[in-house]
Order: structure tokens, then sequence, then C-alpha cells
């Protein structure tokens, strides 16, 4: 593959910044948790359901410890010691919390309460352990298609047409299912239960609506003799109980940014930060592939002014992303096909963006998304965008390919918007298969020197960040150039600070020993 001359170390001064950018992120939120960590542990101990009144049994535990001012100690001790001295399941002491026929109290012995815990949270990590294994064989015994993978989005609202949709799209050739979430589920602080056919714009994530759609792309994908991939939204209020939930239903993807909420959703910071760092804990452990969502900073900034804020994002999402013990191959970096068409030598520059990624992420999953802002509803230049997106695709060496619609601005995607999508994309991905290997980019060249201004702005950009603090450029619009604060957007009430015995299982069973 071709490669641009860029600075090794001017790249690795810009990787350190990002390093000590989100280390200081970490260190301050580690002393607080939330109700979502605490509902996302309840998850993962066997609690799932709803009471009479249609409210998550989850919501129900972490809301009778928090009215009892005992959430700071972590629900999880609480909830087994319960389980020890009543000879109950998790299950069990969850329905009769929310029949108020059992009070939670704070463990007799705390000692013993951390081990029956850690016992009892190494169940559930075994049953993720296994998913992943599972996924490890299937792709093993059927094979996958080669990168870039075709990523394509079902969005009807309603779980079973989902499901046929699904079906056909992977049969046309999709190598990924998302499932659009139902407009504003990221700002529900509950998950919705069961299976759903009323949302809106897309169809709510649910744990019975993972499980439905697992089971139809194992189905179509052993029919294909191919693994098909599912992705969902792991974000916004209740991002670690989705990272949860869609661990136990092995899921592969799921979108899940450390800063999106904040900046698009005015999720609270210190929410986002410590729910972000928890959610991408479990999707590490269950080997999911996180997607970041850096295309979107193009939807409101420009994407030529803008783009070092795209790679400053990217670094800072890598590094939290480490913490969280994710590797390489799991970081899904988002970056997007968003220049003006009107832009003089456009092209070159989408090109000059999207090799630099690649070669500053040489071994990450890269997320490339499609023209979508610039898209008018003139369906025949909207297939020359695409096009012209599937080249740069396969020419920098993308990995999960997100398919453009000629219909983008118009409605959602038909299925034959689809076929005609994926047409495209095969097309051009066959005939340019080995041009990346043919190829040199020129010495000096716009497209070199314009990789090489953009590396520069971003080590400046990333050492004043580091200089004022993330929340403080967060503050000041440097992300998409939009505006939030520490205190702030939604969920605030949700962070609790930790108590000196506060005490959760999952991060010393599911991270490394070094970052544990």
């Amino acid at each position: 593959m071709s490669q641009l001359k860029l600075d090794q170390a001017q790249i690795d001064r810009a990787r350190d910044s990002a390093r000590r950018i989100a280390r200081e992120v970490f260190d301050e939120m580690s002393q607080y948790t939330t109700t979502t960590v605490e509902r996302a542990t309840l998850r993962l101990l066997g609690i799932d359901g709803i009471d009479e009144n249609y409210v998550p049994l989850p919501n129900v535990v972490v809301d009778h410890l928090q009215a009892q001012n005992l959430l700071q100690h972590g629900a999880a001790p609480i909830v087994v010691a319960a389980m020890q001295e009543h000879n109950m399941t998790a299950q069990a002491v969850a329905e009769a919390v929310s029949k108020g026929t059992l009070t939670l109290a704070l463990p007799k012995d705390a000692d013993a309460a951390r081990k029956a815990t850690e016992a009892q949270a190494a169940i559930m990590c075994q049953h993720i352990a296994g998913q992943r294994a599972f996924r490890a064989k299937q792709i093993e015994t059927m094979g996958e298609a080669p990168t870039p993978w075709l990523y394509l989005i079902v969005a009807t609202g309603n779980i079973y047409e989902d499901v046929v949709q699904a079906r056909a799209a992977a049969e046309q050739g999709a190598d990924i299912i998302a499932v659009i979430r139902s407009t504003g589920q990221s700002l529900l602080d509950y998950v919705p239960y069961g299976a759903t056919t009323e949302g809106f714009g897309g169809t709510y994530a649910t744990q019975e609506n993972f499980k439905l759609m697992r089971a139809a792309l194992d189905e179509v994908g052993e029919k294909l003799g191919r693994y098909i991939r599912l992705t969902n939204y792991c974000s916004g209020l209740c991002m670690p109980e989705i990272a949860a939930m869609g661990a136990i239903e092995r899921l592969d993807m799921m979108l899940n940014d450390s800063m999106y909420g904040i900046i698009f959703r005015d999720i609270n910071m210190k929410r986002t930060f410590i729910d972000q760092f928890f959610s991408r804990m479990v999707n590490a452990y269950a080997g999911i592939i996180i997607n970041t969502g850096e295309d979107n900073y193009l939807t409101t900034a420009d994407a030529y002014e803008a783009a070092h804020t795209v790679l400053a994002s990217q670094l800072i999402n890598e590094q939290f992303a480490y913490l969280s013990g994710l590797q390489p191959d799991q970081m899904g970096l988002g970056h997007a096909f968003e220049i003006n068409p009107e832009l003089e030598n456009g092209f070159l520059w989408e090109m000059a963006h999207a090799q630099l990624v690649r070669q500053v992420f040489p071994d990450a999953s890269l997320k490339y998304m499609p023209p979508t802002k610039h898209m008018t509803g003139n369906i025949f230049k909207g297939q020359v965008q695409d096009t012209l997106f599937n080249i740069v695709s396969t020419v920098t060496n993308q990995n999960i390919h997100l398919l453009g619609m000629m219909t983008e601005a118009i409605h959602t995607p038909f299925i034959q918007d689809r076929f005609l999508a994926i047409q495209n994309a095969k097309y051009v991905f066959g005939t340019m298969k080995d041009l990346n290997s043919e190829i040199e980019f020129k010495s000096g060249g716009k497209i070199e020197t314009r990789a090489q201004e953009v590396l520069a702005e971003t080590e400046k950009i990333l050492a004043e960040i580091e200089a004022m603090g993330l929340s403080a450029a967060i503050g000041k619009g440097t992300f998409a150039e939009i505006s939030r604060t520490p205190t702030g957007g939604k969920g605030l009430a949700g962070v609790i600070s930790k108590a000196a015995d506060y005490y959760n299982p999952f991060p010393q069973l599911m991270l490394p020993t070094q970052t544990a």
C-alpha cells in the first residue's frame, strides 16, 4: 500500500498529548459511579424484567438503594448479600424489592459479601466469554467477507420488519447489519423491555430485540456461508446497560463514542465520561468492535476546515478505549466523506484525510461514513458522490464501510435503494481491488501536503486541549463547533460519589491486570 510521508515523531507527540488528556479525565472520573453503571452491574448479575408499572427492575432496585443513600457503596455486594441471607436469586431479590417485601441494607460481613459478589459476577463473565468464543468459532467455520465490510442500516421501528429487511440485505451482500435506534432513546434513563414494534425513525434497543435479530442473522449467515455482524447503539443515558445486553446476546459492534453524547445529545460530561469507561470495558471483554462518532463533527462543521478536530478526537477516543481494555482491532474509529462537492480538488482532500487516518491508526478497524451533509435529493449526483466515496474507501484500506444511499435526504432507504448501494460498492471494490498497491502518492504533492497540514494542526490543538483540559476544550466548542459545560446537560443527578468501601466486581474480572 502506498504511504504518505508523515512525521512519526509528530504523530507520537500528538498521541502522547491525547494519552495525558484521557488519563486526566479517567483519574478524575474514577471517584464516581452512575445510576446506569449500577443498573448495568445488576443486569450482569442476572436482574431483568419489569414491575407491574412497566418500570425495569434494575431501575427499581437502584432507585431503592439511592433512596436509602446506599448506592455509593455499590449495588452489587448489597444485592448479593441479600441473595445469600434470604436464599434467593438476584431476580427474586429484585422482585421482592419491587413488591415492597424486602428492604436492602449494607452487608453484615463486607468481606464475605465481596467474595460472594465476585463469584456471582464470574458466572456472567463466563457466559460472555463463551459468546465471544462462539463468534470466533463461527467466523473460523463459515468465514467472513474481506474488508471493507459493507455496513447497512435497517430502521423500520418494528423489530419483526427489521428482521425481514436485515435478511434481505445480507442476501444482497451486506456484511454488517446496524439496527438504528428509535428517535430519542438515547435520552431515556431506562431501557425498554421486550420486543418492540412502534419505534420512530428506528427500533428500540432492547435485549429481546437483540436476541431476535442475532438469531435471524445467524440463520441467514448459515445459509450464505459467511458470518453476518450485528450492530446497535451503545450511547446515551443507558450506555453501560446496552453494552451489558449486547455482550449477553453476542452483538458484534456497538456505536460507543466517548464524547458523542456530550456534544450531540447534551448529556452531562461527567455522566458520559464515567459511563463510556464501563460500557467500553464490557465491550472489550465481549470482543465487540466499538464505532466512534467523529463523522458527526462534519455535519455541523466544515469537512476541510475542521479535519484536524476529527483526528484529534480519534486520538483521544483511542486512549479512552485503551483505558477500558480495548485492543486496536476493536477500535472502529470514525470519519466521513463530507467534503463540499463544489470545493475544487475536494476528492484529493478527502483522499488525504482518509489516508492520514489509515496511517495514524494502522491496526484500527476504521469506520468510514458516506456523504450525507451535501446530498440534495438529486439521486444521480448522489450516486456519483457515493461512488467517489467507495473509491476512497478501497484505495485507503478502510475496514467498516457504511453504504451511501442515493436517496439520502429524501426518505428512509427502501430495499431497492440498499441493493443499488451494495451493487455500486461491490463494483468499485472489485474493479479497483489492488489499485492501492499499484499507485504511489506524489512526494510533496497536494495530497501529501494536505495530510501533513492536518497532522500539524492536530498536534497543535491537542497540546492546547492538554493545557486547558478536555472539559474546557468542549466548553469552547472545539469539536463540531458545539459548546457544553461540565455542570450542564442531562443526567448529572445520576452521578454518585463513591464511598471509601465502594465495590464493583466487574472491572477486576474484565480488565487487563495493569488497567484494573
